[in-house]
């Protein structure tokens, strides 16, 4: 591991089960709250999985084909799988700006700004859920987001899709979005390793801890 403008920068070898990150973020964020470990970023991928955030309708599970978690998160259902890059963030809100629109806001500026060192011209929609970008004209979800704050110190992040196979999506409604299709970097013409991600992410991070640290004075949604 390695520090990266203080925080902790972690990086997962091989697909990580989602319940033992789970129970990871769980314990890393209890030992921020104690003071005895440092904010930490983990970049990781899971194997195929679908999660249900606090607002999942059980309706949107059409076809579970892969194992399903409850979670935390705020949101409803969504997908992780190989070819998506995850990012945990675990931050101490308490420190900078105890505001979780504040927040997710600046999380989605973070995904928005690492796309765009690849020539990926990516959006928030206003009432919309997630990371927007065009896909043949069409809008279409490249990223989801989903957080929880616990005693101001925050949880679970973001998923983008650098080449999943997008047909594992068709198990459920994404985000109870079902008018907007799903896209990602390889469906654009990009190829983008996890290794060229996470070197966006890094650039990027600079500004993000800005923005939470910040004022801020537009909400977004917390959900995936």
């Amino acid at each position: 591991m390695k520090l990266v403008d203080g925080i902790e920068w972690r990086v997962a070898e091989g697909r990580v089960p989602y319940p033992q990150a789970l129970a990871e973020m769980e314990a890393r964020v209890a030992a921020i709250q104690a003071g005895t470990a440092r904010e930490q970023i983990w970049l990781l991928e899971h194997p195929p999985v679908y999660t249900a955030g606090t607002s999942a309708d059980p309706a949107e599970l059409i076809d579970p084909r892969f194992p399903v978690f409850a979670t935390g998160r705020g949101g409803r259902y969504t997908y992780h799988g190989p070819g998506q890059r995850i990012g945990y963030a675990m931050l101490d809100l308490s420190k900078r700006n105890k505001d979780v629109r504040c927040y997710v806001h600046a999380l989605e500026g973070w995904v928005i700004d690492a796309l765009g060192q690849f020539g990926i011209h990516a959006f928030r929609a206003e009432g919309r859920i997630g990371i927007w970008t065009r896909d043949g004209g069409s809008e279409a979800k490249i990223g989801a987001i989903g957080v929880r704050v616990r005693r101001w110190v925050t949880m679970h992040g973001f998923a983008v899709n650098l080449d999943p196979n997008l047909s594992d999506f068709g198990g459920i409604v994404p985000c109870g979005l079902p008018e907007f299709p799903v896209t990602s970097a390889a469906a654009l013409g990009k190829t983008i390793s996890p290794e060229t991600f996470d070197a966006a992410l890094a650039f990027a991070l600079p500004a993000f801890l800005r923005s939470v640290g910040g004022a801020c004075s537009t909400a977004s949604n917390a959900g995936a």
